[in-house]
């Protein structure tokens, strides 16, 4: 009993969702003195729904039923209803009536008017049928029925439908009926017109905002928008009348639509999944059911459809209505306002289900109720979301408010951060990465023109650092930094740029000491008048606390695109042209491709070289030295010769160099003295004269191990110092002349001999030249080249010669590559000599056979020429 209740109830709740009349409150009335016209009428059930117009009328009486309230309601039945009801004109005039059923949702409905002389007219119309032809344009069942004074008519209307079967019946006059049907028509369309408002600005606060919420809400009254126009008709009449099966659907598919987003809507607006778990279930199971819902209404037919909307509504309803209260409870806000919103609506329902179970009277309360509920129920929500906007609003100024400090403080804290990035501390001038940021843009804007990159180094300024202090040297800088940057700004070649805080950028900071420009070379050419003036200003001594300060700078430059195309190539260019410099306090180095002694190939030669000294991989080649005395070989001069698995053969003069720089040149030496004491060992027992010599650096008379370790070789392979000469030039010598005489001294006071490699190429000074325990000084190879054919050459040599004999030392000279020389040199009393004429350095391997039978061209200098007689 309590399910069939239900069942009827959920019924019910499906006939007020399709059925709400809003129409004037105009009654029917008759021809004469505006009395209505007919008010009841008498039903027949047709259970087999076949029976024809012949049949009815031989009904007897009995077996129809009055409704005297003019509205019959049948629910859903497969049954066909016969009505029956008379018109009687009691005027005395002609009178044109509309007969209305007042339901639009009747899909078959056949009115049959009869008179006294018999049938006279059919109308065959409903909502199952195409919407035109109809006698009048209006979705409700409607007959014209024109009565002469005193005459009568019979209407018989045949109704059959798949849905509810509502029958509410109305006899007008023509003219009353279109007076209440305008009536009614303005008050729908303002409802209908109230509900587009209420969407469009709800899609419009989506549209700006992104949240889905005011999307949902617009999709739920778009759910009720064609829900009520569908079940009144209008949809039918204006968008699809003739289709009729469309119409249907749209009205079924309409109840699940506006129950799912009004659950979505209901479920986000009000919280629901963090205030209540279990109720955020319900609606979860609820969102999935209404899809379904959604399915069946497009695939069900419309009996079943209908009645499984009714259990959708009842479900529905009952969930909202529970919703709302127990937010509300749970402290939230918006359960407030959706709780008075959906009392009105659910009031409205009750009263229209009551309306239609008869228990509350037809009036224009109980037959408005559903659309007065859902337009009050619109209203407040809207005043809700209203209220929500403007609080999210509120909470989005504060937010911004913050936003905007916190922004505010992020700028300031990026700007002092790119101020530490991109200048410099101390004299404020932009830095390399503000320099090289700017040349890379110019250089990538104007790819066609040129530029010049000029670098100034301040070499003293460690020096004057310890000298002042840091604070007095920071001042000093920032004086400089000024005075150059006047300078330049007044030089239209210098590149100059203005930042976001309005200062000149021209000159920047490279690094501590250092200092750079671009200048636009198109500008400049070959004139370089201002420049050099500017230079000569930065050369002049800077005043200081009474001080007269010499900076002594130094200055070089590369160009664009010749030496580099990017700001950090041309920056590095510029410093290697600011090392080959030439003299002079203003010169400016230019880089020079055949001047740049790196490469990166530097940067590993040292590893490779250790590992190359540590598994043997280096080598020593040995040149002989002869003696112009006695016309022996006399001594080998070993020189390293390193062959790179990669690099292939390395020149000495590439790796010698930063072999001294690195220290590395300590392990080389001390390979060279183990290998070549090792291989003069192997060769004294056929060669008894010769003796060694080994070139060592500066940088070896700083450790202190050197001797021990000479000592320590020699004795293992049994050879007196005495056939060890050590070789070093004139200016290595002279590089720490207290210490490297020490170091020399000592050395020789082991029996070691000292040679002074290169004498002639330097600068050493004759009395400290006099002072070093040398036994040997060899002629550079420049003095040596063109004696014999340049006198002068010939004069410095015999100079030179009886100057060293004079010193006590025996004099080698190297670089000899033809016999005219070597003969020149013995008539001068050089005592030994090397080079190509006698011998190329050569392998351990080449040297013993070259040893037993060096070349005769050697020992002809010794013997007088043969002549032919």
């Amino acid at each position: 009993m309590i399910l069939s209740n239900l069942v009827r109830l959920s019924f019910f709740m499906v006939c007020c969702f399709t059925w709400t009349l809003v129409q004037a409150q105009t009654q029917p009335i008759t021809v004469a003195e505006s009395s209505p016209i007919q008010t009841q009428f008498e039903y027949w059930e047709d259970p087999e729904a076949d029976a024809d117009l012949a049949r009815i009328r031989n009904l007897p009486d009995d077996a129809w039923q009055r409704e005297p309230s003019g509205s019959a309601t049948f629910g859903n039945t497969p049954s066909a209803y016969w009505l029956r009801f008379a018109i009687r004109n009691t005027s005395a005039e002609s009178v044109n009536l509309i007969a209305e059923l007042a339901y639009s949702q009747l899909d078959d409905v056949i009115f049959h008017v009869v008179s006294e002389q018999g049938p006279t007219r059919v109308l065959k119309t409903g909502d199952g049928r195409p919407f035109y032809p109809r006698q009048v344009d209006h979705p409700n069942m409607l007959l014209r029925v024109k009565l002469a004074p005193g005459q009568t008519k019979t209407v018989y209307v045949r109704i059959e439908t798949a849905g509810p079967m509502i029958l509410p019946l109305r006899v007008w006059h023509e003219a009353e009926f279109f007076s209440a049907a305008s009536n009614e028509q303005k008050l729908h369309f303002f409802y209908y017109g109230c509900l587009t408002i209420i969407i469009l600005i709800n899609l419009a606060v989506f549209l700006t905002l992104r949240e889905r919420l005011y999307l949902y809400y617009a999709i739920a009254i778009s759910g009720y928008l064609l829900f009520f126009a569908s079940v009144k008709g209008y949809s039918f009449q204006l968008l699809y009348p003739h289709s009729p099966e469309l119409h249907a659907r749209v009205l079924l598919a309409s109840m699940p639509v506006l129950a799912l987003f009004s659950v979505m809507f209901c479920r986000t607006f009000l919280k629901i999944p963090s205030h209540s778990p279990r109720l955020d279930l319900a609606m979860k199971i609820m969102i999935g059911f209404e899809v379904l819902n959604f399915i069946a209404a497009m695939v069900l037919d419309y009996n079943h459809a209908v009645r499984l909307s009714s259990i959708s509504a009842l479900v529905f309803f009952s969930l909202l209505f529970v919703a709302g209260p127990v937010t509300w409870a749970a402290g939230v806000r918006a359960g407030a306002f959706f709780t008075l919103a959906w009392t009105p609506l659910t009031v409205g329902v009750l009263a229209t289900a009551g309306r239609a179970l008869g228990f509350f009277p037809t009036n224009f309360m109980t037959e408005h109720a559903m659309q007065i509920g859902s337009g009050l129920e619109a209203f407040i929500l809207t005043m809700a979301l209203a209220d929500r906007l403007y609080r999210e609003r509120e909470d989005k100024i504060i937010a911004q408010a913050n936003s905007l400090r916190q922004e505010k403080a992020r700028n300031d804290a990026c700007r002092e951060l790119n101020e530490a990035m991109t200048h410099d501390a101390i004299t404020g001038l932009p830095n390399r990465n503000r320099f090289e940021w700017m040349v890379n843009k110019l250089l990538a804007d104007n790819t066609q023109s040129k530029y010049m990159v000029g670098v100034a180094r301040i070499t003293r300024l460690d020096e004057i650092n310890r000298t002042l202090g840091l604070t007095r040297s920071e001042r000093l800088l920032q004086r400089l930094a000024e005075q150059m940057t006047a300078m330049a700004i007044r030089l239209p070649e210098v590149h100059r740029v203005r930042d976001d805080q309005g200062r000149d950028e021209c000159v920047y900071q490279l690094s501590g000491d250092c200092f750079g420009i671009l200048v636009y070379a198109d500008k400049t050419g070959s004139d370089l008048e201002g420049l050099n003036q500017a230079l000569g200003m930065l050369s002049l001594p800077v005043p200081l606390d009474k001080l007269a300060i010499e900076l002594h700078p130094k200055f070089g430059a590369a160009r664009y695109p010749e030496h580099g195309d990017n700001a950090a190539l041309l920056i590095r260019n510029a410093h290697v042209g600011m090392e080959t410099a030439p003299r002079g306090l203003l010169a400016t180095g230019f880089y020079s491709p055949e001047l740049d002694i790196y490469s990166e190939g530097r940067l590993t030669l040292m590893s490779d070289l250790r590992e190359a000294i540590q598994n043997e991989q280096t080598d020593l080649y040995y040149q002989p030295k002869l003696s112009l005395v006695t016309g022996q070989v006399v001594g080998l001069e070993a020189l390293i010769r390193w062959h790179h698995p990669e690099r292939g053969w390395v020149s000495p003069a590439d790796f010698i160099p930063l072999a001294e720089e690195t220290g590395v040149i300590h392990q080389l030496t001390r390979w060279a003295v183990q290998r070549g004491i090792r291989d003069l060992a192997s060769l004294l027992d056929d060669s008894p004269g010769l003796g060694l010599s080994i070139n060592i650096s500066a940088r070896d008379l700083s450790s202190r191990s050197l001797k021990g370790h000479i000592e320590s070789v020699l004795s293992r392979h049994q050879i007196h110092a005495q056939r060890l000469t050590l070789e070093l030039t004139e200016t290595a010598a002279m590089e720490d002349p207290e210490k490297g005489l020490l170091a020399l001294k000592s050395l020789a006071d082991s029996g070691i001999g000292i040679s002074i490699d290169d004498f002639g190429s330097g600068y050493s000074s004759l009395s400290y030249l006099k002072e070093l325990p040398a036994t040997e000084i060899k002629l550079d190879r420049s003095l040596v080249t063109d004696v014999s054919a340049n006198d002068s050459s010939r004069v410095i040599i015999e100079t030179a010669i009886n100057m060293v004999h004079g010193l006590g030392y025996s004099v080698i000279a190297e670089g000899v590559e033809d016999e005219a020389t070597a003969r020149l040199l013995k008539e001068l009393g050089c005592d030994n000599l090397q080079g190509y004429w006698l011998g190329h350095p050569m392998p351990m391997t080449d040297l013993h056979p070259w040893l037993a039978s060096y070349p005769e061209a050697v020992l002809s200098i010794f013997h007088p020429r043969s002549t032919n007689k």
